[in-house]
């Protein structure tokens, strides 16, 4: 069996393994039996689970961020980037396995919140930078440094979403969606 595929059957297992018991009672040994391959398999591609289910989240944000940078969206660099943004973040409130971690699993989200950014963060900093200097090129997002202003709309963005998640029924999908899209245009706006 190609390596490639082992490697799938490992990040499907484990993301299986997540939304079935949560981060903290997923096992290595739980997701190399999911994948019908042994511990040894599993040990030699990922040296511990908190590594494994990282990299569960980081595919997870990829499907998330792919899903919202096809939005098709005429208008302006900042109508583009804010109609993705809320489709990214819908994504992200809708994604079974966030709301998982959000759920069960809170304090694995709290080094990415605290101390450090991930992968997907920063994949998601970094699309958004691309959208700004796309909407400053056509003069309809502010002047200012992309990267730093994309930083700042993700940490706003993400702080809504986590707690829009957290009083779900209280924050429903069209007011966070009002919401976002006054939070981003204005800020871009100036």
């Amino acid at each position: 069996m190609a390596e490639d595929a082992i490697d799938e059957r490992l990040l499907a297992a484990a993301r299986t393994c997540v939304l079935a018991y949560g981060v903290r009672r997923t096992s290595l040994t739980d997701v190399a039996r999911r994948a019908h391959v042994s511990r040894p398999t599993v040990y030699r591609r990922w040296p511990d689970v908190r590594t494994l289910v990282s990299d569960v989240l980081t595919r997870e944000w990829k499907t998330v961020l792919t899903a919202g940078g096809r939005v098709p969206v005429t208008g302006s660099g900042r109508e583009r980037l804010v109609a993705g943004i809320i489709a990214i973040a819908e994504g992200m409130r809708d994604n079974s396995v966030f709301r998982k971690v959000r759920d069960a699993d809170p304090e694995h989200l709290l080094p990415y919140l605290l101390d450090r950014l991930g992968t997907g963060q920063r994949m998601a900093i970094d699309l958004a930078r691309r959208g700004i200097a796309d909407g400053q090129a056509d003069g309809s997002i502010r002047p200012g440094d992309p990267a730093r202003l994309a930083h700042v709309l993700f940490l706003a963005v993400q702080a809504l979403v986590l707690s829009a998640m957290a009083g779900h029924d209280a924050i429903g999908r069209e007011v966070m969606r009002e919401e976002l899209r006054t939070l981003a245009d204005s800020y871009l706006r100036g």
